[in-house]
This record gives structure tokens, C-alpha cells and sequence, in this order.
């Protein structure tokens, strides 16, 4: 077709808007399963949120071809606010405190979908998975301020931001399994703010 771009091996064809009723039916899907996953975990069965969506099942999966392409548009909105809160913490002139912040946060969003955490920590070994492209965004973020604490001498050199994250997951998913502990997430995350501290070198007598 005249004036249409060629598709080469490494190009990709911009997606296509989509019409209005296919929108109205992806924003059905997602604010169900928003509500479906925060009833019954990111594991419920995708059948009830088509049903409760008043849509077929191929509906869904034309939408979201799979559980963690939904589950990763769920995480999406949480996502830019923690983008958004990584920014701000730039500027803050504690950088170890910054970086505990966001840590704190990144615990919270985990837990609010129960299910996310683990899915998380999978996409962590897994690029071609539709939850790598939440992860990615969350790394690059959280380097910048464990970059600044690493820099002000708070934090040791050896920490990577990938192994924070996958702690901060297992912390947030030991939590989601321990409801009746409220206090086990923060506990939790001293404890491992107490192995990042660079190890003190005795005082020569």
C-alpha cells in the first residue's frame, strides 16, 4: 500500500488505537479485574472476570493474551505513582532515608494485589514476560536512588538494585501470607536495611 512504512526483520508496526467499543471493553476488563484481583488475588480464575465484565472470554484474552499481560496493566497505575515517587525522592537531601522510602512504597503496591509479588519476582528472570516491562521501569528507578545512597557512603557498593527488588517482593509476599502481622513487612525490611550498611573499619589502637 502506497505511503505505508516497510516492515523490516527489526522494526515493529506502531499498534493501532483502538475503536471505541474495543475501548470500552478493555477499560470494563481492567477496572474487573482490578477489583476481582483485589477480592481474590491475581490467581482468580480470568473466566469470572469476563463474567462480571458482561464479556466473552475471547473478549479478555483478545485483550490480554495472557494472566500476566493483566495482571501488568493492573500494575500499571501503581507503577507511574511509584515512578512519580522515585522522582521526587531525588532531591531529598537523606538519600539512605529516600531510598527506604521507596522501598516502603514498592512493599505497599506489591501487596495490594495479592499475587503480585510472586508474579514480580518471576518476571525478574523472565524478559519476555508482559510483567518485565513494569520491572524494568521500577529498576531503572530504584538505581538512581540507591546509586545516590551508594555515592554518600550509606549504603554498601556490593548492593544491586535487582536484589533489592527481589527482596522487597519476598518481604511484601511474606507479609500477604502473614495478614494477621501488620508489622512483619517493616520488621522485615530493617532487618535487611541492617545487611546494606558498609561494614565499619576498627579504629587503628
Amino acid at each position: 500500500m502506497a505511503g505505508a512504512r516497510p516492515q523490516g526483520p527489526g522494526t515493529t508496526a506502531p499498534p493501532r488505537p483502538l475503536r471505541a467499543d474495543a475501548r470500552r471493553n478493555y477499560e470494563r476488563l481492567l477496572t474487573e479485574a482490578r477489583t476481582v484481583f483485589a477480592e481474590h488475588g491475581t490467581d482468580a480464575p480470568l473466566e469470572d472476570i469476563g463474567r462480571r465484565a458482561e464479556l466473552g472470554i475471547g473478549t479478555l484474552y483478545r485483550h490480554f493474551p495472557n494472566r500476566h499481560t493483566l495482571v501488568s496493566a493492573v500494575f500499571e497505575d501503581a507503577l507511574s505513582d511509584l515512578l512519580a515517587h522515585s522522582r521526587a525522592l531525588l532531591d531529598d537531601p537523606q538519600p539512605c532515608s529516600a531510598l527506604v522510602t521507596w522501598l516502603r512504597a514498592v512493599i505497599t503496591h506489591a501487596s495490594e494485589y495479592r499475587g503480585v509479588s510472586r508474579a514480580l519476582m518471576s518476571a525478574s528472570r523472565d524478559e519476555s514476560s508482559a510483567l518485565a516491562r513494569c520491572s524494568r521501569p521500577l529498576r531503572e528507578a530504584g538505581s538512581a536512588l540507591l546509586a545516590r545512597a551508594q555515592e554518600a557512603g550509606d549504603v554498601r557498593r556490593d548492593v544491586s538494585i535487582a536484589d533489592l527488588l527481589q527482596l522487597t517482593n519476598a518481604i511484601a509476599l511474606a507479609a500477604e501470607e502473614t495478614p494477621d502481622d501488620p508489622q512483619l513487612a517493616d520488621r522485615l525490611l530493617n532487618l535487611t536495611l541492617r545487611g546494606l550498611k558498609p561494614a565499619q573499619v576498627p579504629a587503628e589502637r
